[in-house]
Protein backbone atom coordinates (compact mmCIF):
# COMPACT_ATOMS: atom_id res chain seq x y z
CA UNK A 1 0.00 0.00 0.00
CA UNK A 2 1.36 3.65 -0.75
CA UNK A 3 2.16 6.40 1.81
CA UNK A 4 -0.23 8.68 1.03
CA UNK A 5 2.20 11.16 2.56
CA UNK A 6 4.67 10.60 -0.36
CA UNK A 7 2.26 10.28 -2.80
CA UNK A 8 1.00 13.52 -2.26
CA UNK A 9 4.71 15.09 -2.31
CA UNK A 10 5.10 13.35 -5.42
CA UNK A 11 2.02 14.92 -6.79
CA UNK A 12 2.61 18.14 -5.50
CA UNK A 13 6.16 18.22 -7.33
CA UNK A 14 5.09 16.94 -10.88
CA UNK A 15 2.72 19.48 -11.06
CA UNK A 16 5.70 21.83 -9.70
CA UNK A 17 7.52 20.97 -13.03
CA UNK A 18 4.74 21.19 -14.95
CA UNK A 19 3.40 24.41 -14.11
CA UNK A 20 7.07 25.98 -14.40
CA UNK A 21 7.16 24.26 -17.80
CA UNK A 22 3.91 25.88 -18.97
CA UNK A 23 5.04 29.32 -17.96
CA UNK A 24 8.30 28.68 -20.30
CA UNK A 25 6.13 27.85 -22.93
CA UNK A 26 3.67 30.97 -22.28
CA UNK A 27 6.78 33.28 -22.59
CA UNK A 28 7.94 32.01 -25.75
CA UNK A 29 4.28 31.47 -27.19
CA UNK A 30 3.44 35.31 -26.45
CA UNK A 31 6.66 37.20 -27.65
CA UNK A 32 7.49 35.03 -30.59
CA UNK A 33 7.36 36.44 -34.49
CA UNK A 34 8.24 35.56 -37.68
CA UNK A 35 11.64 36.52 -38.16
CA UNK A 36 14.93 34.75 -38.98
CA UNK A 37 18.96 35.70 -38.49
CA UNK A 38 22.76 35.66 -39.92
CA UNK A 39 26.08 35.48 -39.39
CA UNK A 40 26.83 39.55 -39.50
CA UNK A 41 26.83 41.23 -36.09
CA UNK A 42 27.65 37.75 -33.80
CA UNK A 43 29.95 37.35 -31.43
CA UNK A 44 32.27 34.69 -30.04
CA UNK A 45 30.13 34.90 -27.03
CA UNK A 46 26.75 33.96 -26.60
CA UNK A 47 25.91 37.59 -25.93
CA UNK A 48 22.77 36.62 -23.57
CA UNK A 49 23.06 33.79 -21.98
CA UNK A 50 24.23 35.02 -18.67
CA UNK A 51 21.38 36.49 -16.93
CA UNK A 52 20.61 33.80 -14.59
CA UNK A 53 21.80 35.01 -11.38
CA UNK A 54 25.34 35.71 -12.76
CA UNK A 55 27.30 37.41 -9.82
CA UNK A 56 26.90 33.35 -8.07
CA UNK A 57 28.87 30.52 -8.49
CA UNK A 58 28.64 26.34 -7.06
CA UNK A 59 30.06 26.03 -3.53
CA UNK A 60 33.15 24.85 -2.52
CA UNK A 61 33.95 21.22 -3.73
CA UNK A 62 30.14 21.55 -5.78
CA UNK A 63 30.16 21.21 -9.77
CA UNK A 64 26.85 22.27 -11.62
CA UNK A 65 25.43 20.85 -14.89
CA UNK A 66 23.80 23.57 -17.02
CA UNK A 67 22.15 22.82 -20.23
CA UNK A 68 21.07 25.52 -22.80
CA UNK A 69 18.73 25.34 -26.01
CA UNK A 70 18.82 28.46 -27.85
CA UNK A 71 16.80 29.79 -31.26
CA UNK A 72 17.89 33.09 -32.76
CA UNK A 73 15.31 33.89 -35.82
CA UNK A 74 15.76 37.09 -37.84
CA UNK A 75 14.65 37.99 -41.25
CA UNK A 76 16.68 41.61 -41.61
CA UNK A 77 20.57 42.44 -41.68
CA UNK A 78 21.30 46.03 -41.94
CA UNK A 79 23.96 48.08 -42.09
CA UNK A 80 25.71 50.97 -40.13
CA UNK A 81 22.85 53.00 -40.50
CA UNK A 82 20.17 50.59 -39.30
CA UNK A 83 19.00 49.98 -42.99
CA UNK A 84 18.09 46.42 -44.29
CA UNK A 85 20.46 45.61 -46.92
CA UNK A 86 19.78 41.94 -48.04
CA UNK A 87 16.21 41.90 -49.65
CA UNK A 88 14.47 38.15 -48.64
CA UNK A 89 17.06 37.07 -45.86
CA UNK A 90 16.10 34.99 -43.69
CA UNK A 91 17.94 32.75 -41.06
CA UNK A 92 17.07 30.75 -38.25
CA UNK A 93 19.79 29.72 -35.63
CA UNK A 94 19.30 26.08 -33.22
CA UNK A 95 21.81 25.18 -30.90
CA UNK A 96 22.45 23.03 -27.81
CA UNK A 97 25.14 23.63 -25.27
CA UNK A 98 25.87 21.51 -22.15
CA UNK A 99 28.27 23.23 -19.76
CA UNK A 100 30.25 22.09 -16.46
CA UNK A 101 31.05 24.68 -13.89
CA UNK A 102 33.01 23.49 -10.79
CA UNK A 103 34.62 25.43 -7.77
CA UNK A 104 37.26 23.89 -6.06
CA UNK A 105 38.30 23.89 -2.23
CA UNK A 106 40.79 26.27 -2.61
CA UNK A 107 40.91 29.66 -1.23
CA UNK A 108 42.84 31.85 -3.78
CA UNK A 109 43.16 35.70 -3.02
CA UNK A 110 40.48 35.79 -0.11
CA UNK A 111 38.13 34.15 -2.62
CA UNK A 112 37.18 30.39 -4.17
CA UNK A 113 38.69 28.83 -7.83
CA UNK A 114 35.80 28.31 -10.36
CA UNK A 115 36.83 26.85 -13.94
CA UNK A 116 34.01 25.71 -16.52
CA UNK A 117 33.98 24.71 -19.87
CA UNK A 118 31.17 24.27 -22.12
CA UNK A 119 30.88 23.45 -26.46
CA UNK A 120 28.11 23.84 -28.56
CA UNK A 121 25.63 22.11 -31.11
CA UNK A 122 24.48 24.06 -33.57
CA UNK A 123 22.15 23.82 -36.24
CA UNK A 124 21.47 26.78 -39.02
CA UNK A 125 19.71 27.20 -42.01
CA UNK A 126 20.33 30.46 -44.48
CA UNK A 127 18.06 31.64 -47.10
CA UNK A 128 19.36 34.65 -49.17
CA UNK A 129 18.41 35.65 -52.49
CA UNK A 130 21.40 33.69 -54.06
CA UNK A 131 19.85 30.54 -52.61
CA UNK A 132 18.96 28.87 -49.46
CA UNK A 133 21.42 26.63 -47.02
CA UNK A 134 21.70 24.36 -44.09
CA UNK A 135 24.74 23.29 -41.64
CA UNK A 136 25.11 21.22 -38.36
CA UNK A 137 28.21 21.04 -36.63
CA UNK A 138 30.19 21.99 -33.18
CA UNK A 139 30.23 25.94 -32.59
CA UNK A 140 33.23 27.30 -30.59
CA UNK A 141 33.67 25.44 -26.93
CA UNK A 142 34.87 27.78 -23.98
CA UNK A 143 36.61 27.59 -20.89
CA UNK A 144 37.10 29.88 -18.35
CA UNK A 145 38.37 30.52 -14.98
CA UNK A 146 36.89 32.68 -11.81
CA UNK A 147 37.88 33.60 -8.32
CA UNK A 148 34.58 34.21 -6.39
CA UNK A 149 33.48 36.16 -3.22
CA UNK A 150 30.30 37.03 -1.10
CA UNK A 151 29.41 39.52 1.27
CA UNK A 152 26.20 39.37 2.73
CA UNK A 153 23.74 40.06 0.35
CA UNK A 154 26.31 40.40 -2.31
CA UNK A 155 27.87 38.10 -4.47
CA UNK A 156 30.41 38.87 -6.80
CA UNK A 157 33.64 37.36 -9.29
CA UNK A 158 36.28 38.29 -11.73
CA UNK A 159 37.93 36.07 -13.53
CA UNK A 160 39.30 35.39 -18.09
CA UNK A 161 37.14 33.93 -20.43
CA UNK A 162 38.55 32.19 -23.71
CA UNK A 163 36.68 30.82 -26.99
CA UNK A 164 38.08 28.76 -29.11
CA UNK A 165 38.37 28.53 -32.82
CA UNK A 166 35.18 26.27 -33.97
CA UNK A 167 36.40 23.10 -35.19
CA UNK A 168 33.87 22.44 -38.28
CA UNK A 169 34.76 25.70 -39.74
CA UNK A 170 35.45 25.22 -43.45
CA UNK A 171 37.03 28.46 -45.16
CA UNK A 172 35.16 29.37 -48.48
CA UNK A 173 31.93 28.72 -46.99
CA UNK A 174 28.85 30.83 -46.83
CA UNK A 175 28.04 29.42 -43.74
CA UNK A 176 29.61 28.00 -40.98
CA UNK A 177 28.93 27.10 -37.32
CA UNK A 178 31.65 28.89 -35.24
CA UNK A 179 34.31 31.28 -35.74
CA UNK A 180 37.86 30.53 -36.75
CA UNK A 181 39.33 32.74 -34.09
CA UNK A 182 40.41 32.57 -30.20
CA UNK A 183 39.45 35.36 -28.43
CA UNK A 184 39.91 36.01 -24.96
CA UNK A 185 37.86 38.47 -22.46
CA UNK A 186 37.93 39.73 -18.61
CA UNK A 187 35.12 39.48 -17.05
CA UNK A 188 33.40 40.80 -14.08
CA UNK A 189 29.73 39.74 -12.48
CA UNK A 190 27.53 40.51 -9.44
CA UNK A 191 24.18 39.78 -7.93
CA UNK A 192 22.67 41.74 -5.24
CA UNK A 193 20.36 39.24 -3.23
CA UNK A 194 18.24 42.20 -0.77
CA UNK A 195 15.21 40.92 1.19
CA UNK A 196 16.06 37.42 1.69
CA UNK A 197 16.59 36.89 -1.75
CA UNK A 198 12.95 37.82 -3.10
CA UNK A 199 14.73 40.37 -4.91
CA UNK A 200 17.64 40.26 -7.70
CA UNK A 201 19.76 42.88 -9.23
CA UNK A 202 22.68 41.52 -11.55
CA UNK A 203 25.05 42.38 -14.10
CA UNK A 204 27.53 41.00 -15.53
CA UNK A 205 30.41 43.16 -17.87
CA UNK A 206 33.44 41.87 -20.33
CA UNK A 207 35.34 43.41 -22.73
CA UNK A 208 36.05 40.43 -25.52
CA UNK A 209 39.34 41.23 -27.29
CA UNK A 210 39.27 38.87 -30.86
CA UNK A 211 42.31 37.83 -32.78
CA UNK A 212 43.04 37.18 -36.82
CA UNK A 213 41.56 34.24 -38.19
CA UNK A 214 44.61 32.49 -39.64
CA UNK A 215 42.64 31.21 -42.49
CA UNK A 216 41.15 34.23 -43.53
CA UNK A 217 43.24 36.93 -41.79
CA UNK A 218 40.07 38.81 -41.20
CA UNK A 219 40.72 40.11 -37.72
CA UNK A 220 37.00 41.15 -35.68
CA UNK A 221 37.22 44.16 -33.48
CA UNK A 222 36.93 44.17 -30.26
CA UNK A 223 33.68 43.89 -28.17
CA UNK A 224 31.89 45.64 -24.67
CA UNK A 225 29.30 43.28 -23.54
CA UNK A 226 27.31 44.47 -20.43
CA UNK A 227 24.15 42.06 -19.25
CA UNK A 228 21.83 42.77 -17.00
CA UNK A 229 18.71 41.21 -15.08
CA UNK A 230 16.47 42.48 -12.40
CA UNK A 231 13.95 39.31 -10.81
CA UNK A 232 11.15 39.84 -8.08
CA UNK A 233 10.18 36.16 -6.67
CA UNK A 234 6.46 36.05 -6.60
CA UNK A 235 5.98 32.71 -4.87
CA UNK A 236 8.89 30.21 -3.24
CA UNK A 237 9.45 28.62 -6.44
CA UNK A 238 8.48 31.17 -9.21
CA UNK A 239 10.03 34.38 -9.90
CA UNK A 240 9.45 36.87 -12.86
CA UNK A 241 11.34 39.76 -14.37
CA UNK A 242 13.11 41.50 -17.16
CA UNK A 243 16.70 40.63 -18.55
CA UNK A 244 18.82 41.91 -21.99
CA UNK A 245 22.07 43.40 -22.93
CA UNK A 246 24.00 46.23 -24.72
CA UNK A 247 26.98 44.94 -27.49
CA UNK A 248 29.20 47.72 -28.46
CA UNK A 249 31.98 46.92 -30.65
CA UNK A 250 34.96 49.05 -29.64
CA UNK A 251 37.43 48.98 -32.24
CA UNK A 252 37.22 48.24 -36.45
CA UNK A 253 37.21 45.23 -38.47
CA UNK A 254 40.65 44.36 -40.43
CA UNK A 255 41.11 42.35 -43.20
CA UNK A 256 44.84 41.90 -44.56
CA UNK A 257 45.58 44.54 -41.31
CA UNK A 258 43.60 47.28 -43.74
CA UNK A 259 40.09 48.49 -42.13
CA UNK A 260 36.98 46.49 -43.51
CA UNK A 261 33.94 48.29 -44.47
CA UNK A 262 34.48 51.36 -42.63
CA UNK A 263 35.11 48.95 -39.69
CA UNK A 264 32.07 47.18 -39.45
CA UNK A 265 31.30 47.85 -36.16
CA UNK A 266 28.65 45.66 -34.39
CA UNK A 267 25.64 47.00 -32.02
CA UNK A 268 22.65 46.24 -30.52
CA UNK A 269 20.82 46.21 -27.37
CA UNK A 270 17.88 44.21 -26.69
CA UNK A 271 15.16 43.69 -23.58
CA UNK A 272 12.44 40.70 -22.68
CA UNK A 273 11.09 38.81 -20.71
CA UNK A 274 12.74 36.16 -17.98
CA UNK A 275 10.83 33.38 -15.96
CA UNK A 276 12.68 31.64 -13.50
CA UNK A 277 11.03 28.34 -11.59
CA UNK A 278 13.51 26.60 -8.56
CA UNK A 279 12.37 22.93 -8.00
CA UNK A 280 14.36 21.90 -5.47
CA UNK A 281 18.17 21.77 -6.32
CA UNK A 282 17.37 22.63 -9.87
CA UNK A 283 16.50 25.67 -11.80
CA UNK A 284 14.30 26.17 -14.91
CA UNK A 285 14.44 29.46 -16.99
CA UNK A 286 13.01 30.66 -20.11
CA UNK A 287 13.56 33.91 -21.72
CA UNK A 288 13.33 36.08 -24.38
CA UNK A 289 15.32 39.11 -26.24
CA UNK A 290 14.18 41.44 -29.00
CA UNK A 291 17.01 43.26 -30.44
CA UNK A 292 16.90 47.00 -31.15
CA UNK A 293 19.43 50.15 -32.52
CA UNK A 294 21.13 47.46 -34.40
CA UNK A 295 23.84 48.62 -36.38
CA UNK A 296 25.88 46.27 -39.06
CA UNK A 297 24.43 42.77 -37.78
CA UNK A 298 21.61 40.86 -37.80
CA UNK A 299 18.05 41.74 -36.42
CA UNK A 300 15.77 39.68 -34.43
CA UNK A 301 14.54 37.47 -31.34
CA UNK A 302 16.29 34.87 -29.68
CA UNK A 303 14.43 32.39 -27.57
CA UNK A 304 16.21 30.54 -24.71
CA UNK A 305 14.94 27.47 -22.54
CA UNK A 306 17.83 26.45 -19.96
CA UNK A 307 18.56 24.09 -16.74
CA UNK A 308 20.74 24.18 -14.00
CA UNK A 309 21.46 21.16 -11.45
CA UNK A 310 24.18 20.44 -9.27
CA UNK A 311 25.50 17.11 -9.83
CA UNK A 312 26.99 16.91 -5.87
CA UNK A 313 26.61 18.46 -2.59
CA UNK A 314 28.91 21.00 -1.31
CA UNK A 315 32.04 20.29 1.08
CA UNK A 316 32.28 21.64 4.36
CA UNK A 317 34.55 24.53 4.52
CA UNK A 318 36.55 25.21 8.09
CA UNK A 319 35.29 28.93 9.45
CA UNK A 320 38.89 30.04 8.59
CA UNK A 321 38.43 29.36 4.72
CA UNK A 322 36.88 32.44 2.62
CA UNK A 323 33.93 33.36 2.63
CA UNK A 324 31.54 30.79 0.41
CA UNK A 325 29.43 32.07 -2.29
CA UNK A 326 25.62 31.27 -2.27
CA UNK A 327 24.85 27.46 -2.81
CA UNK A 328 21.91 28.52 -5.18
CA UNK A 329 23.78 28.44 -8.66
CA UNK A 330 23.20 29.49 -12.24
CA UNK A 331 23.30 28.66 -15.40
CA UNK A 332 26.72 30.06 -16.89
CA UNK A 333 27.47 30.75 -20.29
CA UNK A 334 27.09 28.43 -23.46
CA UNK A 335 29.60 29.37 -25.76
CA UNK A 336 29.39 30.83 -29.21
CA UNK A 337 27.01 32.85 -30.63
CA UNK A 338 25.38 33.42 -34.74
CA UNK A 339 24.37 37.02 -34.04
CA UNK A 340 23.58 38.86 -31.24
CA UNK A 341 22.61 35.99 -28.72
CA UNK A 342 22.94 32.61 -30.06
CA UNK A 343 25.16 29.61 -28.94
CA UNK A 344 27.40 28.56 -31.60
CA UNK A 345 27.97 32.16 -32.95
CA UNK A 346 29.72 32.82 -36.81
CA UNK A 347 31.07 36.15 -38.21
CA UNK A 348 30.64 38.04 -35.30
CA UNK A 349 32.17 41.11 -36.51
CA UNK A 350 32.47 40.47 -40.43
Amino acid sequence: MRDPVNTREAAAGFKAVLSCLAMCVVLVGLTMTTAQATENGGSTYPIGAETVLPGLTPAPGQTIFAEFNANYQANSLVNGQGHSVVPGFDLSVYAFAPKVTHTWGLSLLGGHLVTWGASPLVDERLVTPAGAQQKTGFGNPALGIDIAYNKGNWHWWYGLDMETPAPGFHKGDALNTGQHNFATAPVFAFTYLPGEGATELSSRIQYLVNYTDPATHYHSGNELIWEYVGMKKVTKKLSLGMNGYYHQQTTDDRLNSLVYENGNRVRDLTFGPEVRCHLGPMVLIGKYFRDTMVQNGARGNAYWVELAVPLNHPRKVSASAAPAPAPTPAPAPAPSTVSSSVAGGAGGSR
